[in-house]
């Protein structure tokens, strides 16, 4: 299972109206650490299919969103709830790392 990927056509319907906790990927793939971070997300996806949606945004395709989120580094994630930003996480980290910055949405 890989993570879907989201746009600015498709943003308001797969984030900001969605019914449960988003995490948005903010990458390009030009980015190798976003590479690196891609399936360790897919298999927090796999494992937390209930609890958390996770999604993929091209910040190359769809530079209107990169720029109204402020996404000045990549790999770039955001947790969306109730069409609101509720936490960020900067940059490729482990799994477990990841699982931790999650807690509140998947623990």
């Amino acid at each position: 299972m890989t993570a879907k990927a989201t746009s600015s056509s498709t943003w308001t319907q797969d984030v900001l109206e969605a019914d449960g906790p988003v995490l948005v990927d903010f990458w390009a793939a030009w980015c190798g650490p976003c590479r690196m971070v891609a399936p360790v997300l897919d298999e927090i996806q796999a494992e937390n299919p209930e609890k958390i949606t996770v999604l993929k945004l091209n910040v190359d395709e769809n530079p209107d969103l990169a720029m109204k989120y402020q996404i000045t580094s990549i790999p770039a994630m955001k947790v969306f709830q109730g069409g609101e930003v509720k936490t960020t996480i900067i940059g490729a980290k482990p799994k477990f790392a990841l699982e931790q910055d999650l807690a509140a949405f998947i623990g």
